[in-house]
């Protein structure tokens, strides 16, 4: 092994000269206070697979795996991708595990940080595991346009995907609190999220504008020009502040085009790396083919809200702004996103030619429910004529109206219609996975 690529992983893992350093290694990744990420509560390593940990840069995946080796006695070797001589020693996976074995006895669980990063990531993730390795292999992407693309088929079967999110409120909410104490701290929260969002460094921080400030220009001009290569960063930044003041829209590829200066396929090839890197959703349209819906067209939403709203909006308070209704759509559909990922590409809106509309539709199994999202309060229960015409035409399971105050269960067609506050929306997602 070249003496530089030692001296990297040397410093990336000191336990490799003492191995009592490790638990005291494993800690210098750890917050002061963890803040335990219930979207993957599930996650387990398993010998000879990739176990992949993807989301938006800086949602919180290293130190999600540095936690969980932090309850590991056994080392894990960090392999961080950012770094070139990393980057050489990843150029073949029978030469990297010859050269690991040259600096270790016996080879310790691997853990390869920013994958992407790597120009074949994907064949060399396939030819290591091919190799059985027979140790647990753990990676952290942010799930980019050149990892997706390179990773989707080569790692068929032998990949475990898990997706992290910013946070989200069933992971900042205490447990066991006192049903008034509960709604209070639920209340403050769920506002919260709507101004400034989840990005852990964003909620911790004194500075949130500030932070998030950074991170457009790291998603932008490192991303976008560094990584993507993109020609027309300005373009980038441009179709990305369109997107946010169009949260809960329909898209207009042409009309963002026009805006932008750029072709409709440039735009689209740009939207598309939004949405690997998991800056926006794309919200497929609903089609049961028994009125005149709606079929190709997707609606733009942001897998954060303080993102959006530092791109469009600004943070101006909640009693000012004339977008609460957007950002509580949004807020809600960034929850259903983090709550439970199988749910992740199975929520869809649902819109006929002639303007009837259900804000999300989401079918589970054999199961179809409907979610209407309302600002504000109310005081008696109604369902608009479009939520109507969706029960009349498919008879869902059940279907949720999130408000602000209303608490009540009414039936409508024959369907239970269940009027909830917005705050409790993860205890109504966990019923419908029962």
């Amino acid at each position: 092994m070249e003496q530089i690529t030692f001296q990297v992983l040397s410093g990336h893992n000191p336990w490799l000269e003492n191995r009592g350093t490790w638990r005291d290694a494993v800690l210098l990744h750890l917050p002061d206070k963890y803040v335990p990420r219930k979207q993957i509560a599930d996650f387990k390593s398993q010998k000879n697979k990739i176990n992949l940990v993807i989301g938006p840069r800086q949602s919180g995946k290293s130190t999600f795996i540095w936690n969980y080796l932090s309850k590991k006695s056994t080392p894990f070797l960090l392999i961080n991708c950012e770094e070139q001589s990393c980057r050489e020693l990843c150029l073949s996976p029978a030469l990297f595990l010859r050269e690991i074995k040259e600096i270790t006895t016996d080879l310790p669980g691997l853990f390869f940080e920013e994958i992407q990063h790597l120009p074949e990531a994907g064949l060399f993730l396939k030819g290591l595991v091919d190799m059985k390795p027979d140790v647990p292999i753990l990676v952290t992407g942010s799930a980019s346009y050149h990892l997706k693309s390179k990773t989707r088929e080569s790692l068929a079967g032998r990949a475990v995907r898990h997706y992290l999110l910013p946070f989200g409120m069933v992971e900042l909410l205490p447990a066991n609190l006192p049903p008034a104490v509960f709604e209070k701290k639920a209340g403050a929260l769920f506002n919260d999220l709507l101004l400034w969002g989840g990005y852990p460094e964003v909620y911790l921080s004194s500075n949130r504008q500030a932070v998030l400030g950074q991170l457009v220009e790291a998603f932008v001009l490192r991303d976008a020009s560094d990584m993507y290569r993109i020609k027309r960063p300005d373009a980038f930044r441009k179709i990305l502040s369109l997107a946010a003041s169009q949260v809960g829209n329909l898209v207009n590829f042409s009309n963002w085009a026009e805006n932008a200066g750029v072709s409709v396929n440039t735009v689209m090839e740009y939207v598309n790396l939004m949405t690997e890197s998991h800056l926006i959703k794309l919200l497929p349209p609903f089609v049961g083919g028994k009125r005149a819906e709606i079929t190709s067209t997707p609606k733009v939403y942001f897998l954060d809200n303080g993102l959006r709203n530092f791109l469009f909006g600004g943070f101006s308070p909640l009693v000012q702004r004339s977008d609460l209704g957007a950002l509580v759509e949004n807020l809600i559909l960034t929850e259903l996103c983090k709550h439970t990922h199988p749910l992740f590409d199975t929520v869809h809106y649902w819109r006929t030619g002639s303007g009837a509309e259900v804000d999300f539709v989401l079918r589970l199994s054999d199961q179809l429910f409907a979610i209407e999202v309302k600002a504000g309060a109310l005081k008696k229960p109604k369902i608009s004529r479009s939520l109507r015409s969706f029960i009349q035409a498919y008879q869902p399971d059940k279907v949720f109206v999130l408000n602000h105050t209303l608490q009540m269960e009414i039936e409508i067609e024959g369907c239970k219609v269940i009027f909830d506050k917005h705050i409790f929306l993860s205890d109504r997602l966990l019923e419908l996975k029962k």
